[in-house]
């Protein structure tokens, strides 16, 4: 949450000209309601059944950047799912970053009980070492979008080219 998913995807599927999309919309489209409401009215395991099979939909599509709620790739089957059809990359932001980005919003049900600086250092101590399996690895902060969509852009042509590279790239 707040690494920049959404607004980066963008970018990058301009760049490739391919679609971009969001998982979270499909599931919201799919369900007929928020996630907000998915979370309330039927819990955080309904909501990852669903938004698994919404992303094993996208995946069977045509190519197109998918960007992932941020639990998503934590999920042992969807994980498999994104590896088996998929490539993966995680936009990794330290927990200063997240929480300026995350700030003063109430979309994101995991960030609307307690203090938003403690869930989001949790949800790291939790997920990094997961996201740390992604097929590339892009440093954010304080860089602007497009920034960012140029070093994914640059790490895919990198790993597209067959040069000897370090899985993590870390630009």
């Amino acid at each position: 949450m707040g690494a920049g998913k959404s607004c980066v995807g963008r970018r990058v599927a301009q760049r490739l000209s391919v679609p971009f999309l969001d998982a979270d919309a499909e599931v919201e489209a799919a369900a007929g309601c928020s996630i907000v409401d998915i979370f309330e009215q039927y819990g955080e395991e309904a909501f990852r059944d669903g938004e698994r099979r919404v992303i094993a939909r996208l995946l069977d599509g045509p190519p197109s950047v998918i960007a992932t709620g941020g639990g998503a790739f934590v999920d042992d089957q969807t994980r498999a799912l994104i590896n088996e059809k998929g490539l993966s990359v995680w936009l990794r932001a330290d927990l200063e970053t997240l929480v300026s980005r995350t700030s003063g919003r109430n979309h994101r049900p995991l960030l609307n009980n307690g203090d938003q600086r403690e869930t989001l250092a949790a949800l790291i101590d939790q997920r990094y070492p997961v996201y740390a399996e992604a097929d590339l690895t892009i440093d954010t902060g304080s860089d602007s979008a497009n920034v960012t969509c140029s070093r994914v852009i640059d790490a895919l042509a990198t790993l597209g080219s067959g040069e000897p590279s370090d899985q993590s790239q870390s630009l």
